[in-house]
């Protein structure tokens, strides 16, 4: 049996005979006694118990540390192996750190419950190499406070000056494993084995997917992780992809971009954001600033949800999927993907290798919107997406999808046929979103009825409608009046 070993606040701390599915949280308040770390929602939506994870990337002198804070409720304790930690009690040891100093001065926390957890999530962004320069909103996105109000925490962090990241390089080059983590773990009184497997390859990934393939793939654990601590589900075989470096890398080829199924979020943003702006501007709002942090793309497109944010605007875009099982690869469009729901286009030991994703088309008109109760950190009601190209006034091309209309995310195909070849005006549009009923007839749950799914959809594509043809016009929330 192999341990889990991490540096926690600098020191080196060795897991033993630890169950996989038990979260990196429940370790540091159970066995590590490290209690300033808080649970609110064992969900990863309240923030409390954010701790930065520092991660080396490179090889040799080129290496370097990169720090991301993250929800410690829903990460499994092998998922930090080879990596760093820092939890509140890491900070001002001799004397309040400037943050926490800056919470005092500014009498930022009342209960304090949250405040830890708030108190890492403005530290990782004075030392993140990625994120450092968001706004102070949309880091505290993740964060919330039942108490104190948010005044007070935001004059806070406004005074909060960048400052290095701790070095550990060197340390977590130490740390570092030449061969893949593998855990059994059985626990006497349930009577449950679980297995933990940490290939570092791909083609280590395919083997061990191929020999176990009802295992459960480990990326983010952003959705994984409530199974565990809402559902109680007994995970019995895990195998995490976050040790497979291929798996992490975005590469141009072909006019398209190939973003691995192991690229999170927030290492994406930038390249996509170039490319399709609307999709940055929607990605900035998925999930909070610690699920960016830890969810991959692939990840959200293969546990296939119907609410899904990433797959509408992929499909979008005319994105693909790289399938691998074995030794073989397939390619598909990525709306074939998505069967029905909770089924999707893969065979047992198969896995999301890579979404490819298409230069934008010249004089094409792309859009995303989310429609959701929260504007931060919440799930979608609707989500549409619309890359729609146009010449000499007349629709020449529509790829219209939709999350949140259909048990899957779902193409409009009747939408499109009633704009192709159309002029582009109010009476195509008017046309088209009649035409919506004949592709989707969504459901009423709790975010949203199936008529105001309906209308909102419809409203959607008028909304591109008048954006360009009122690029003056604003049709936005402004980033800054949220709250």
């Amino acid at each position: 049996m192999a341990s889990v070993r991490f540096l926690l606040n600098g020191e080196v701390v060795e897991a033993k005979d630890v169950d996989p599915t038990r979260t990196l949280l429940e370790h540091l308040r159970g066995d590590l006694r490290r209690t300033g770390t808080k649970e609110g929602c064992a969900e990863g939506d309240c923030g409390s118990c954010t701790v930065l994870v520092g991660e080396l990337e490179g090889e040799g002198p080129n290496s370097k540390v990169a720090w991301r804070a993250v929800n410690s409720c829903i990460q499994f304790v092998p998922m930090l192996d080879g990596k760093a930690v820092i939890s509140v009690e890491g900070l001002g040891k001799d004397e309040p750190h400037p943050v926490q100093a800056a919470m005092v001065e500014h009498h930022g926390s009342q209960c304090g419950f949250c405040t830890p957890g708030i108190v890492m999530s403005l530290y990782g962004r004075a030392v993140a190499a990625k994120g450092a320069d968001a706004p102070v909103d949309e880091v505290l996105a993740g964060n919330l406070c039942r108490c104190t109000g948010y005044g007070p925490i935001i004059a806070a962090a406004e005074t909060i000056q960048p400052e290095a990241a701790p070095d550990v390089a060197r340390e977590l080059a130490d740390l570092r494993r030449d061969q893949a983590l593998a855990l059994d773990y059985a626990d006497p009184i349930a009577g449950l084995t679980r297995r933990w497997f940490a290939p570092l390859s791909v083609d280590e990934l395919a083997a061990t997917y191929a020999a176990h393939p009802d295992a459960v793939i480990v990326a983010g654990a952003t959705d994984i992780g409530l199974w565990v601590t809402k559902l109680r589900k007994p995970l019995k075989t895990l195998i995490d992809i976050g040790r497979v470096d291929a798996l992490k890398t975005i590469a141009r080829e072909d006019g398209r971009l190939r973003i691995g199924a192991g690229v999170r979020y927030v290492d994406a943003l930038e390249m996509l954001s170039e490319r399709y702006p609307d999709l940055g501007a929607m990605m900035r709002r998925l999930g909070s600033t610690q699920v960016r942090n830890s969810g991959t793309i692939g990840g959200n497109i293969a546990n296939g949800s119907p609410i899904g944010d990433m797959p509408p605007a992929l499909i979008a875009a005319g994105a693909s999927l790289v399938l691998r099982r074995w030794n073989e690869r397939r390619t598909i469009p990525l709306e074939d993907f998505f069967i029905a729901y909770g089924k999707q286009d893969r065979v047992p030991g198969e896995f999301v290798e890579a979404v490819l994703v298409p230069e934008p088309a010249p004089n094409a008109l792309f859009k995303v919107f989310k429609l959701s109760k929260r504007f931060d950190q919440d799930i979608s009601a609707v989500c549409g997406a619309f890359n729609i190209r146009i010449v000499d006034e007349v629709v020449t091309e529509a790829r219209i999808a939709y999350g949140g209309m259909a048990g899957t995310p779902k193409r409009a195909t009747a939408c499109e046929e009633a704009l192709v070849g159309q002029l582009w005006n109010r009476t195509t549009i008017h046309a088209a979103v009649e035409a919506l009923a004949g592709d989707f007839t969504p459901l009423t749950d709790a975010r949203a009825s199936a008529a105001y799914r309906a209308m909102t959809a419809g409203n959607m594509l008028r909304k591109v409608f008048i954006e360009s043809a009122r690029p003056d016009l604003e049709t936005r929330v402004p980033e800054a009046a949220h709250g």
